[in-house]
């Protein structure tokens, strides 16, 4: 069954048609106006980004829509949950200090702003799903208690996942810890003829499972690492390993059914808007950004978040890459550009397992506004 995905360029040549004007007319377009009742309480689900980063969505496009949520008699709240490994987002307290540096607070986005799990991931509610990985998942509080969701998400690559859109935002976005950890598996290992002793590693580790020893080589105790794959991504050289034919497969089909779960919970009453700008290779959950592979495409709009991840990236794949980036090959118009990206994982998984267990459509029509 297809699926219809709205979507705006950027184009424009006057104040009405301004990226946040757009954006506005999307939410309308894609009925999700019609999902905000008087008095509903709506969280706007974003990524505030860790302290480096600066490819986030911007809190300028998060405070039309939360305006817009105003008008429609809703009560917004502007929200994330903490995230796994140790960084500037691992506890309640740097979360906020890391979302309000990253402009994102009462004054600018006319809403609360907390996060969603809790002070230190405590905040759970467990929601019934009956699939192969999992009979259940762990749901953010504040979430699953909400009326509505409104879910923002930067379309972008990944090292582990390929890329990252509303399926990767829902799954790890809405979980606190307990919740992550059930989807992240795969267990780290270094190579010690290319580690180079700098300690990234160990920095980052959450449960202190990297060390590096009196040979300033690192070592991963597999009996502690909890798999969340932050020294994968950070390490320098890439010493860090993993078996990627047999451990990333089962990785992407537990996040596809976390984000089951998430959608299945919000049943008719969530929607997802896509921001296909600043393309970068990585996270934004690294602190650092690196440079767009693709030009900037537009927003796209959804209730179906596999529709809507398969239109995304099916408008990157059509564009000609950018030059001088971390984009080494497949550049051309048509070529999967995170397929070439991160040659060592598939992205479309998620997507094919998504549409496998009822979270989506991977046939869409996509209709400008």
């Amino acid at each position: 069954m297809s699926s219809t995905v709205h979507f705006v360029n950027f184009r424009s040549r006057s104040r009405a048609d301004s990226k946040s004007g757009k954006l506005v007319k999307l939410f309308d377009a894609a009925g999700f106006d019609r999902l905000i009742t008087p008095g509903a309480l709506v969280a706007v689900k974003v990524h505030f980004g860790e302290l480096g980063s600066d490819c986030f969505v911007r809190p300028v496009f998060v405070r039309a829509v939360v305006d817009r949520i105003r008008e429609l008699g809703g009560k917004p709240f502007v929200t994330d949950t903490n995230t796994l490994y140790s960084g500037s987002r691992y506890n309640a307290v740097d979360h906020m200090e890391t979302a309000i540096r990253h402009g994102f607070s009462f004054a600018s986005v006319n809403a609360p702003v907390l996060i969603a799990d809790g002070l230190l991931g405590e905040s759970v509610t467990e929601f019934p799903i009956n699939k192969k990985h999992f009979q259940q998942v762990k749901l953010a509080g504040a979430f699953a208690k909400a009326d509505v969701c409104i879910m923002f998400s930067h379309f972008k690559g990944h090292e582990m996942a390929g890329f990252g859109g509303a399926i990767k935002n829902l799954a790890m976005g809405c979980s606190p810890g307990a919740g992550k950890r059930d989807q992240h598996s795969p267990r780290f290992q270094v190579d010690a003829d290319t580690c180079i002793g700098c300690g990234e590693c160990e920095r980052i580790c959450p449960v202190q499972a990297a060390v590096v020893g009196a040979d300033a080589k690192a070592v991963i105790d597999k009996a502690v690492c909890i798999g969340c794959g932050e020294c994968f991504q950070c390490c320098p050289t890439k010493a860090v390993q993993i078996d990627w034919a047999t451990q990333i497969p089962p990785f992407m089909e537990r996040m596809t059914e976390y984000a089951l779960g998430a959608h299945r919970q919000k049943a008719g009453r969530i929607g997802y808007i896509n921001f296909v700008m600043d393309v970068t290779p990585d996270c934004d959950c690294l602190p650092w950004s690196d440079a767009p592979i693709v030009p900037d495409v537009g927003i796209l709009a959804a209730t179906d978040p596999v529709a809507l991840d398969q239109a995304s990236l099916d408008l990157v794949n059509a564009q000609e890459a950018l030059p001088g980036t971390h984009l080494c090959a497949g550049h051309a118009c048509g070529e999967n550009k995170f397929n070439h990206l991160w040659t060592h994982t598939r992205g479309e998984l998620q997507l094919s397992y998504g549409e496998e267990i009822g979270l989506g459509s991977r046939t869409y029509t996509l209709t400008e506004c």
